[in-house]
C-alpha cells in the first residue's frame, strides 16, 4: 500500500466530504480514504499496482472539486 495526501480545493461543507469519501473508497485499489474539510486535503492509502495517484487526483476533479 502506499499512503499519498492529495490537496483538495472547493469543499465547503461535510457534503463535500462525504461526497469525495465515496467516490475515492468507490474506485479499485484504494484502501481508504480520510477526507479533511478543515485541512483541505484526503489522505489516501491505495494499491500503486492496481490505481495511479493521477486517477485518484482526476476522480476528484471529476466530482467537481480541485485537487493536486
Amino acid at each position: 500500500m502506499e499512503n499519498s495526501t492529495i490537496k483538495i480545493g472547493g469543499m465547503s461543507c461535510q457534503g463535500c466530504v462525504k461526497n469525495i469519501t465515496g467516490v475515492l473508497t468507490a474506485l479499485p485499489g484504494v484502501a481508504s480514504a480520510e477526507v479533511s474539510l478543515e485541512a483541505g486535503e484526503a489522505k489516501v492509502a491505495f494499491d500503486p499496482q492496481t490505481i495511479a495517484r493521477s486517477a485518484l487526483v482526476a476522480a476528484i476533479e471529476d466530482a467537481g472539486f480541485d485537487a493536486e
